[in-house]
């Protein structure tokens, strides 16, 4: 087998167990996206052209909240702040791509950085991985929250614990990762910030954003002075 079909279907296999759960986090947005009345082609359309978990639940939640459309695209703008950095930290591995990484930035997230990070640590730059993970985590989370919006009010999310698949097979790809200080460090301020946010204001979508955000920083921080050091 040739390096280049060796890259597709290593990036494929690395990517399925996670897509498995990204497609039951969009089963679960299509099927409250419905229940909270949004047409469902409506949210299948948002899927194509956000492709964001976390800013398309907060819109489904913050529009059923009656918030108005500025309110939502502000929101949605700090919550995916951190890509920027994440941006950063991939760059280099995408850099082969040159005009292409236009395309593949449209996939930067929390799941890609994690398999994306991983693979230039060890293998160097590797735009087609990236790629193929991309594409993977694409295909899985559009056509589930198809699925989720067609079915809508004949599932219940929490029943089914669809609402868990996602974080509990993200934290098996995170854990494992959790051997440098800059890693080691984002994670415990995410934790503190989560925790502590949640403690003060119960069921903000503060708590995520400001994790989101903040513990990058921290991270960015750390991994400078070690550097530096």
């Amino acid at each position: 087998m040739d390096v280049k079909k060796q890259t597709i279907k290593t990036g494929f296999t690395e990517s399925l167990p996670l897509a498995i759960a990204i497609a039951a986090y969009g089963l679960s947005y299509g099927v409250l996206a419905t229940q909270a009345n949004i047409n469902w082609v409506s949210a299948v359309v948002m899927s194509l052209l956000v492709f964001s978990g976390s800013v398309q639940l907060v819109t489904v939640a913050m529009l059923t909240a009656g918030a108005n459309l500025t309110s939502v695209l502000f929101t949605s703008v700090l919550l995916n702040l951190r890509n920027l950095l994440y941006g950063a930290a991939l760059a280099e591995g995408l850099a082969p791509a040159k005009r292409w990484r236009w395309l593949l930035s449209f996939g930067v997230s929390d799941e890609t950085l994690v398999l994306g990070s991983s693979r230039f640590k060890k293998y160097g730059p590797d735009p087609l991985y990236f790629g193929i993970v991309v594409g993977t985590f694409y295909v899985a989370w559009f056509f589930s929250s198809l699925i989720g919006a067609l079915i809508g009010n004949q599932v219940d999310p929490q029943k089914w614990g669809l609402d868990l698949a996602f974080p509990i097979t993200f934290a098996a790809l995170l854990i494992p990762s959790l051997k440098e200080k800059p890693v080691i460090a984002t994670a415990l301020i995410a934790v503190v910030i989560a925790i502590g946010l949640e403690y003060f204001i119960p069921g903000n979508e503060l708590t995520i954003m400001m994790a989101g955000v903040l513990s990058p920083l921290v991270g960015l921080y750390v991994k400078r002075r070690s550097q530096d050091g």
